[in-house]
């Protein structure tokens, strides 16, 4: 005689435990709220088993049919990777728990809505790279209903494959901005560089970032050439030709008034939130271990509930009959 495991019912508790805690106190919560006492090997082994089923089935691009949206609609769409650590065992050594070593992977994670609207999608891949990132976010958009007759408003920091991907996946219908808070931060280290008082560094850098919000680019690009740091000083040590440098490289991705003048966001806010409740909740807790190809599957069953894909998911797809 044999259990049958657990029934469909049992098995949804486990993992939506086991997708937000970790193992040990999703089995404290089964007994807390359900008086069952299932051991924590059982749960992780459950949580994971439909975490692979998601990741196989999602192959690393949203679920659903694409919404029906008007033309003429804007859409944002918003990308950028967060580290998470994962282990690597030493194959040579007969206990796994010796000789275990730390990488940090970047976790890329992708969003898109129509603007104005709080209908997000969005997908993630640890283990894929940047092109996979992009076509993750392409299908994102997708998923929220860009087709013919639609534009992409793309939002990131400065990283230059963020801003490649957006051009290529969406060609003429795509723009890129940066990100208007972390052109503020280069901005800030060579104010404090320009002017020695605080009240003469925000009075400055209020000024700039007026100049940024109203096609005042050139005016703000001579006023940091004009203080720039001899050219043998390093970089490291040189914020004013750092800022100088990052913007005369991108004034491409800088119309925030553009921006502003249609409601459209010039901060990439909402991909930051992204990494810490779709990401970081979950995946980067404290002494947590995880193998690569496990974090990839936790990712792709945390990406699956944030799509509010978790409903169609059981009730297609389960291993055991309730």
């Amino acid at each position: 005689v044999s259990a049958r495991c657990c029934s469909r019912r049992l098995q949804r508790a486990l993992t939506d435990l086991g997708a937000d805690l970790p193992y040990a106190q999703a089995m404290d919560k089964m007994v807390e709220h359900y008086g069952v006492v299932i051991a924590e090997s059982t749960i992780r082994r459950i949580t994971l088993e439909h975490a692979q089923a998601i990741e196989q089935r999602s192959q690393g691009r949203p679920q659903g049919l694409p919404k029906a949206v008007a033309p003429g609609q804007t859409f944002i769409a918003e990308m950028d990777g967060t580290m998470v650590p994962t282990v690597r065992s030493d194959a040579t050594q007969g206990d796994r728990r010796k000789g275990k070593s730390v990488q940090w992977q970047e976790a890329k994670v992708s969003l898109a809505h129509v603007a104005g609207s709080k209908e997000l999608s969005y997908a993630a891949t640890l283990l894929g790279d940047v092109d996979t990132a992009g076509k993750q976010l392409r299908a994102c958009a997708k998923r929220a209903g860009f087709g013919k007759g639609h534009r992409v408003h793309g939002v990131g920091d400065g990283a230059p494959w963020i801003a490649k991907q957006v051009r290529q996946r969406f060609g003429s219908q795509g723009s890129y901005l940066l990100d208007f808070y972390h052109v503020c931060d280069y901005l800030g280290a060579a104010a404090s560089a320009i002017e020695s008082q605080s009240a003469a560094q925000q009075a400055w850098l209020g000024k700039q970032k007026e100049r940024l919000k109203t096609q005042g680019l050139g005016a703000l690009l001579n006023e940091l050439q004009a203080h720039l740091e001899p050219s043998q000083t390093p970089d490291d040590d040189a914020p004013v030709r750092q800022c100088w440098r990052y913007l005369g490289q991108r004034q491409d991705q800088l119309d925030y008034e553009g921006a502003i003048s249609q409601g459209l966001p010039i901060g990439s806010g909402e991909i930051e939130s992204a990494h810490r409740y779709v990401v970081q909740k979950r995946l980067k807790l404290p002494g947590a271990w995880w193998t690569a190809a496990n974090a990839q599957s936790m990712l792709a069953l945390r990406v699956n509930r944030a799509n509010d894909e978790w409903q169609s998911y059981w009730a297609t797809n389960y291993r055991y009959a309730a």
